[in-house]
């Protein structure tokens, strides 16, 4: 569903960068642990810094929580905010559909106006337009 969704906002898959808040999968797929999170959040912090996003979308209450700490997702969901100078998109985890069929639209609706979200923050190179090009250099006379 995930890549459905990311195609469907124009997108391949192999355009965009996906990652955990956890880099293990805790236990019998159990939500991470506030400790677990903490353990990996330098990885996470120096995922971010190496890439330097302009748009950052979280997927599920876990990754939102970093940037929206004790907000409800279902309040807030595809609600861009621009926090520490990167646009932040929180978004339902696309499995949530999976266990609640009926926020399918809602996730399909959110994903549907993530183009123009990062256009807008001047994360989409392919939105910008062309640099006009210089004009040649006029030849210079040696007389």
């Amino acid at each position: 569903f995930l890549d459905e969704l990311i195609a469907s906002a124009g997108y391949k898959r192999s355009e965009v960068f996906i990652a955990n808040v956890v880099k293990c999968r805790p236990p019998g797929n159990r939500d991470p642990l506030p400790e677990e999170i903490e353990a990996c959040r330098a990885y996470l912090d120096a995922q971010i810094a190496l890439i330097n996003p302009a748009v950052i979308v979280t997927l599920g209450r876990f990754s939102m929580a970093r940037w929206f700490p004790g907000a409800k997702i279902s309040a807030i969901h595809g609600r861009a905010r621009k926090i520490d100078g990167r646009t932040i998109v929180p978004m339902f985890h696309p499995a949530a559909a999976l266990h609640q069929p009926a926020l399918r639209e809602s996730i399909e609706a959110d994903f549907s106006g993530l183009r123009e979200l990062i256009a807008a923050a001047g994360g989409d190179a392919r939105a910008k337009p062309a640099a006009k090009p210089e004009p040649p250099p006029e030849q210079l006379s040696l007389f």
